[in-house]
């Protein structure tokens, strides 16, 4: 028994000797320039963009994004903006690309049960995107092109159904090896991971059952082995290491943040499982919480979603009432709610409800934006344009903001600034005549306006650099 505690403390000892000496070891490796993994990582997004769709409902984009920048303040050095997608794939996998864009499929994240596993597994990314694996890789197998090479990686990483479509020719299949991590890269990485877990006040344990759950995965339907774990090899060591990284480990008390993005996960959780799987898969879903609790204000708000999807606006709406008289400070709840009564041409309960939800939230654009469309439908342009103004000024703006605040001004007469809006609408297009027509017209009708006049010629220099 002795012998045994021994040598499972030598093993403790010698797993937190190798992990310190892998942070301390600097290396000597060549790097890609930022500015070729710049490059890169542009070429890359746009690979995945044309294979998969990507999550757009604007509470779900807001928490990953909350989630994984949270994480991303315990890098020491960050190269790169953080920037975090959702992949509305039904496949369990995530990866770090180029350049800091990091990617996970709304499959992996239906297999999480809490934020901390999440986190865990977003925090292993953040590891790849810190110590620039990719980059050393790519500055090995330097053979091909930059825009083959963008989608040669996405191939490997993202594997699945878009695999074959991403990679092209011979010579870009025959670097796959090269450019794939390895199992040092993965240690490095959950090292990494694990340090920023704990420093975001989340449990880094969350790494060992989630990889537990992406280990299980492969015995359900098909079988086949998840993608994340063929990215990521070496899952039984990684979860060894990691439970032995945990035998010295001492909480945190938790942060603000982290207590935050905890109670928001549940909400996140779900609209994951009802804007990005299948309908009826989901509706199933959420009538059997149902069963097992009618009161279940998520299983109610998921089941509104769905039906929202589906275009049965009235059995929705019966749903976002419930999940709102069970969760009455729900910003969310109230979003769907009124978007749902404007679907409805209800502008004036759309109006009601979004006025309550901006009460409690004062500078959620996305609110804002809601309620300045349902006022505007309603022909009440002066107030309409009194928010899409405020939106102007909470970056970043919504190109259709500039679109809706010409057509205000516009309707009351305002011609100049109707005009002037116009304008940036379509130089955020990249529409250079379109945008030119309406500046000049907004010169016409600026009269003797001098603050506006001399927004209409800051605006046209601006036109004239591309």
């Amino acid at each position: 028994m002795l012998l045994k505690m021994r040598t499972k403390n030598l093993f403790i000892l010698l797993t937190a000797l190798l992990m310190v000496g892998i942070f301390l070891v600097e290396s000597t490796e060549a790097f890609l320039s930022p500015e070729d993994e710049r490059e890169l990582g542009e070429g890359f997004f746009m690979s995945i963009r044309s294979h998969y769709e990507f999550a757009d409902y604007p509470y779900l984009v807001q928490y990953i994004n909350d989630l994984g920048t949270h994480l991303g303040r315990q890098i020491e050095v960050p190269y790169f903006p953080l920037r975090f997608y959702v992949i509305k794939e039904d496949s369990i996998n995530a990866f770090a690309a180029p350049a800091g864009h990091v990617f996970i499929f709304s499959g992996l994240i239906r297999a999480m049960d809490t934020a901390d596993e999440l986190a865990s597994v977003v925090a292993h990314e953040l590891g790849h995107v810190s110590a620039r694996h990719l980059a050393s890789r790519i500055e090995r197998s330097k053979k091909i092109g930059m825009a083959t090479m963008a989608g040669v990686l996405a191939a490997i990483l993202a594997g699945g159904k878009a695999a074959g479509a991403l990679v092209t020719g011979s010579i870009a299949a025959g670097i796959q090896a090269e450019l794939g991590y390895s199992r040092e890269d993965e240690r490095h990485a959950d090292q990494l991971g694990f340090k920023y877990t704990h420093g975001s006040g989340f449990d880094p344990g969350g790494m060992v059952s989630a990889l537990k759950k992406i280990q299980s995965e492969r015995w359900y339907g098909s079988g086949e082995i998840p993608p994340y774990l063929l990215t990521h090899p070496g899952a039984p060591e990684r979860m060894a290491a990691t439970e032995a990284l945990l035998q010295g480990y001492k909480k945190m008390p938790d942060t603000d943040k982290a207590k935050e993005l905890r109670s928001r996960f549940p909400m996140f959780h779900t609209m994951v499982i009802a804007l990005c799987h299948d309908k009826e898969d989901a509706t199933r879903e959420f009538k059997k919480r149902l069963l097992a609790d009618p009161e279940s204000s998520m299983a109610h708000y998921g089941l509104g979603l769905v039906l929202e999807r589906e275009g049965f606006m009235n059995e929705s709406l019966d749903h976002f009432k419930i999940a709102l008289r069970k969760d009455p400070d729900s910003i969310p709840v109230m979003f769907s709610l009124g978007r749902a009564y404007q679907t409805n041409g209800q502008y004036d309960n759309s109006i009601s409800i979004l006025n309550k939800a901006l009460d409690l939230s004062p500078k959620d654009k996305e609110i804002m934006d809601l309620l300045a469309l349902s006022l505007q439908n309603l022909e009440l342009y002066s107030q309409a344009a009194k928010i899409y103004e405020r939106l102007t000024f909470l970056p970043p703006v919504k190109d259709r903001v500039y679109y809706n605040l010409g057509l205000v001004y516009g309707r009351q007469g305002e011609l100049g600034l109707a005009h002037y809006n116009l304008g940036i609408y379509f130089t955020k297009l990249r529409m250079r005549e379109k945008a030119l027509f309406h500046f000049n017209k907004a010169r016409e009708f600026a009269g003797s306006k001098p603050a506006l006049r001399k927004k209409i010629d800051e605006a046209l220099m601006d036109l004239k650099r591309f």
